[in-house]
């Protein structure tokens, strides 16, 4: 079977630690030309190599994630502009108005290079990163894959908690996290009461919808705050107990937590939550 091509691809051994593990397009007006014909916006980073610390650890951590990465190279056209350079680099930075030895900043452009979103800087880990590269999407009137939205949700800071009670967690975690907006669960127990722990995303179902919702379902008898010390997470046996053994290698925690909610109900929904790679 062949594989898709972002997949076999491997970056150049020549290739430095500030840029991570993306496959770069060099030449902006390539990139430009490339995104014309495909209809993915550019990822224009702009960063300094050889670079400081803090721009070694952002290609080292946040350009190296596999799914990350995977993103960069399936979503968008991948331009890399040294900003301590001369040349087509420097005129690429005089057309931006980018300070050369800078840190680096990313910017999400247009097939005919105007900025999608207004430039940010000191965008350093993977979460502010993807919130962005959504939103790009969202400007640029691409549809935003599954599985990409559930990764910013799982990388966010804006996840909040909430501990509902049933009579069964394998049910609870199966019955919730179906429930769009919620991002991961977890099986425990609170005194003797089994519970599910959500973390859930705000921004996508409120804290009394998302009750509403449970409750509809038969899978909220009581709704607790953990915070009292009294909650105990459940044997790892008991965890994304519908995966029934089944592999959890190279998943995420909030893609487990999909996978097990609808595995035995839909394999198409659970596959949404799957990138391609994964597959």
């Amino acid at each position: 079977m062949k594989l898709p091509s972002f997949v076999s691809r491997r970056p150049p051994l020549t290739q430095s630690i500030e840029t991570g593990t993306v496959r770069w397009q060099r030449d902006l007006d390539a990139a430009l030309a490339e995104s014309e014909a495909q209809g993915r916006p550019v990822f224009a980073l702009f960063q300094e190599v050889p670079g400081c610390a803090g721009c070694q650890q952002f290609g080292a951590d946040v350009l190296s994630d596999p799914l990350v990465v995977e993103v960069i190279e399936t979503e968008f056209i991948p331009l890399l502009i040294h900003n301590n350079a001369e040349g087509p680099d420097a005129d690429v930075l005089a057309r931006y108005g980018e300070p050369a030895w800078n840190y680096q900043v990313v910017r999400f452009l247009d097939a005919v290079g105007v900025d999608l979103i207004p430039r940010r800087d000191r965008v350093w880990e993977t979460g502010p990163l993807l919130t962005r590269m959504v939103t790009a999407l969202h400007a640029a009137g691409r549809a935003v894959p599954d599985h990409l939205l559930l990764l910013e949700q799982e990388h966010s800071d804006r996840l909040e908690e909430l501990v509902v009670a049933q009579g069964c967690f394998w049910v609870g975690e199966s019955q919730l996290g179906q429930i769009d907006g919620v991002v991961t669960t977890e099986a425990g127990f609170l005194d003797t009461a089994e519970v599910t722990v959500v973390r859930y995303d705000p921004e996508r179902i409120g804290r009394e919808e998302l009750i509403a919702d449970a409750t509809r379902r038969g899978v909220a008898s009581a709704v607790f705050d953990r915070s009292d010390g009294r909650y105990r997470r459940a044997p790892e046996s008991d965890q994304k107990r519908q995966l029934g053994g089944g592999s959890t290698v190279g998943f995420t925690p909030a893609q487990l937590t999909k996978r097990n909610a609808f595995v035995r109900t839909s394999a198409a929904d659970a596959d949404r939550f799957v990138f391609p790679s994964q597959r």
